[in-house]
């Protein structure tokens, strides 16, 4: 195994990080998210749906599809939930390979768990830990994934860097995510439509608070320009994005260098 993680230091400990418009703590973060997702893991993907007006499985196949995956791969899907990506490698990757569906959350990751045995995928394995201590081995998978998961994160950056530890050279990652879109008279119209989540968060789940969080979430979220920075602050090379419908969404991609030390593939 790789050596743990340093302790954080006291500086690190009184850091603020956003909980939507909010500054909270980095724990309080974590278990604030854990609420927020443990109140709408039954209906999860109905708001997805809803949300998204079904884009949202559009834009998971052309995260598979821009993943290179093959059969015999290990595919780490990170953030996984209620399984919607597993569900897509899985077939891919076939017998021989596999896909750890990692989460925090127990509550979606069981959601997750009893609809991919239901189907039969039996090559999806399932982790329960957080993004920023992933307990893998250096070089482990073939690429790895976050779909709708990054803006969740306590802390983001240690989640890349753990990220690309895992990975194996050359190996990709790719994170789709809400993101800014390019059109004013776009962005107006989004926020428009997004105001509407929370009143329907309430009638189908029966809490409009998650979804209010889900709103400002997005909204603090790192534009695309600088999550392709983090990308390369952590150590990935041949960063890029691509914008879906006009920026409301988009697929961050990068790669782990052949060579960890010198940060240049070859």
């Amino acid at each position: 195994m790789s050596t743990p993680l340093e302790q954080d230091t006291p500086s690190q400990a009184d850091q603020k990080v956003s909980f939507g418009f909010q500054e909270v703590s980095p724990e309080e973060k974590t278990q604030r998210v854990g609420d927020v997702f443990r109140a709408v893991a039954e209906r999860y993907d109905v708001m997805n749906d809803l949300m998204s007006l079904g884009t949202h499985r559009v834009f998971k196949r052309l995260v598979l599809q821009m993943s290179g995956a093959r059969p015999g791969h290990r595919i780490l899907d990170l953030a996984g939930g209620t399984g919607d990506m597993a569900a897509l490698f899985a077939p891919v990757v076939g017998a021989r390979g596999s896909v750890v569906l990692t989460d925090l959350n127990e509550s979606m990751m069981r959601v997750g768990r009893d609809r991919l045995l239901d189907r039969g995928l039996t090559q999806v394995q399932f982790c329960r830990a957080p993004a920023e201590r992933l307990p893998f081995e250096d070089n482990s998978f073939d690429c790895a994934c976050i779909s709708f998961g990054i803006r969740n994160f306590t802390d983001k950056d240690r989640a890349l860097e753990e990220l690309l530890r895992v990975l194996k050279p050359s190996a990709p990652l790719l994170v789709l995510e809400f993101s800014k879109p390019t059109s004013p008279l776009l962005e107006t119209a989004y926020s428009t439509f997004q105001s509407l989540w929370p009143p329907v968060g309430k009638f189908l789940v029966g809490d409009a608070q998650p979804y209010r969080y889900l709103v400002e979430s997005i909204r603090v979220h790192p534009s695309q320009g600088a999550l392709k920075q983090m990308f390369e602050d952590a150590g990935f090379v041949d960063a890029e994005y691509h914008n879906l419908i006009g920026g409301i969404a988009a697929i961050h991609r990068g790669v782990k260098p052949e060579s960890q030390d010198t940060g240049v593939t070859r």
